[in-house]
């Protein structure tokens, strides 16, 4: 879906970014102790041009985060493990703010369709399937209090309003009026943070008891921030522009820098999340593509300061051009436009059924044989339901139309040299 822009800046939290910057996703790691924060570790798990945001931990394997890709923006799932990248959905609307919900194998995220609804669905993490959470709510932000429970902020008129839902028996309520987008569990509670934003020159972080609705001033936010996480229930992270802070507490009397995120390439942060155990740290940010430097520059940098860009690596390079290729092929296999297909494979292209039975070698068989299936199949579609991208390879899992039957089927792409030069199908 191609990006939309309101007049209400809150509306489903879109950043304006201009072309000279994109957001990604940093994973580091954390060492606390009483005297003092700090990240090591730095790394861009996203390596994405365009909008990468709102990441969260699903469990101590994998970080799920909204993604963009061809103009549709879908939940993205990162595997810490094996640093690979695979999708959980592939709806037509753009998804946003992915959570897992608790006690259940499925997340949720705020879904804007084409059509301009906006609610909260929940998505299976098997097969992608959705269904809508909350009914005549427009939910723009919101975090779990229990797998029942959800707190969010709903856009009423021009303001958000902080409602608690139950969704055990469809019930919503309404708290407080102008609050911000952050929302969490604080650790170690029964209370969920958020934003009180009734005062423009003077933000607060609250607690909410969202079963007996009671709320707390805890501090102060930084002037005109409203992104914090929770290190643990006594340490609020959050970060001004590429500067991470915290505030500690009954111990900080005002935000104490953490680090400088310069040196990733960061130019303002966007979104944070912690794991439970305080040890790792999610940073959405928007970075300056110009900071994308070539190896030549980059040494010469390194030469002048200690303060640089981290290139990007081989692996993660390959990898955003590898699933370009086969993105753009399965786009020509649907438009059943047989050159723009056959462009993007190899001329000794073998095709194997799984595990290793041979179709098809070379491209003129190749071409010979899809031909007649583009001429024959009107309906032809096919829907990437999962897909992962590992060093050259590209597995997608995929729904397909044909003849008025569908079926599921996975294909594995190899790809050399900018070429897909083999292809095994699991039918």
């Amino acid at each position: 879906m191609k990006f939309i822009y309101f007049t209400f800046t809150f509306f489903i939290g879109i950043p304006s970014v201009n072309a000279q910057s994109n957001t990604e996703i940093f994973l580091y790691d954390v060492e606390a102790t009483t005297s003092k924060i700090e990240l090591s570790n730095a790394k861009n798990l996203s390596n994405n041009q365009g909008y990468d945001n709102q990441p969260s931990f699903l469990d101590d394997r994998y970080i799920v985060f909204a993604s963009t890709r061809n103009n549709q923006t879908d939940i993205a799932k990162y595997d810490m493990r094996y640093d690979s990248k695979s999708w959980l959905n592939f709806s037509e609307g753009g998804e946003y703010t992915p959570l897992k919900i608790p006690k259940k194998n499925n997340i949720s995220a705020v879904r804007l369709d084409t059509d301009g609804k906006q609610r909260l669905y929940t998505y299976n993490m098997s097969n992608g399937d959705s269904t809508e959470l909350i009914q005549d709510l427009v939910v723009a932000y919101y975090t779990w209090f229990d797998e029942n429970t959800v707190v969010s902020a709903v856009i009423e008129g021009d303001d958000l309003n902080l409602f608690v839902t139950n969704l055990q028996d469809n019930t919503s309520r309404k708290y407080v009026t102008n609050v911000g987008r952050s929302f969490h569990r604080i650790p170690n509670s029964n209370l969920i943070s958020y934003i009180a934003k009734k005062d423009d020159n003077n933000w607060q972080i609250k607690s909410l008891n969202p079963k007996t609705g009671v709320t707390t001033v805890i501090a102060n936010t930084m002037t005109g921030v409203e992104d914090i996480c929770w290190l643990d229930n006594k340490t609020i992270f959050s970060g001004k522009d590429n500067v991470l802070y915290k505030l500690t507490l009954k111990k900080d009397n005002d935000w104490k820098q953490v680090a400088n995120l310069s040196s990733e390439g960061i130019l303002k942060i966007t979104r944070l999340s912690t794991n439970p155990e305080g040890t790792k740290l999610l940073i959405a940010g928007a970075i300056n593509t110009e900071t994308q430097v070539s190896e030549e520059t980059q040494k010469t940098t390194e030469n002048q300061s200690t303060e640089h860009e981290e290139p990007a690596t081989e692996s993660s390079t390959e990898a955003s051009q590898v699933e370009a290729i086969v993105q753009r092929n399965l786009d020509a296999y649907n438009a059943r436009n047989i050159d723009a297909f056959m462009k993007d494979y190899a001329d000794d292209v073998t095709l194997y059924a799984y595990p290793n039975k041979l179709q098809t070698e070379g491209k003129d068989a190749m071409r010979k044989s899809y031909k007649d299936w583009f001429d024959r199949t009107t309906d032809l579609s096919a829907l990437v339901k999962k897909r992962i991208v590992i060093g050259n390879k590209v597995i997608d899992e995929e729904q397909v139309t044909a003849n008025g039957e569908v079926f599921n089927a996975v294909a594995i792409y190899e790809i050399e040299n900018g070429k897909i030069t083999k292809v095994t199908f699991i039918q």
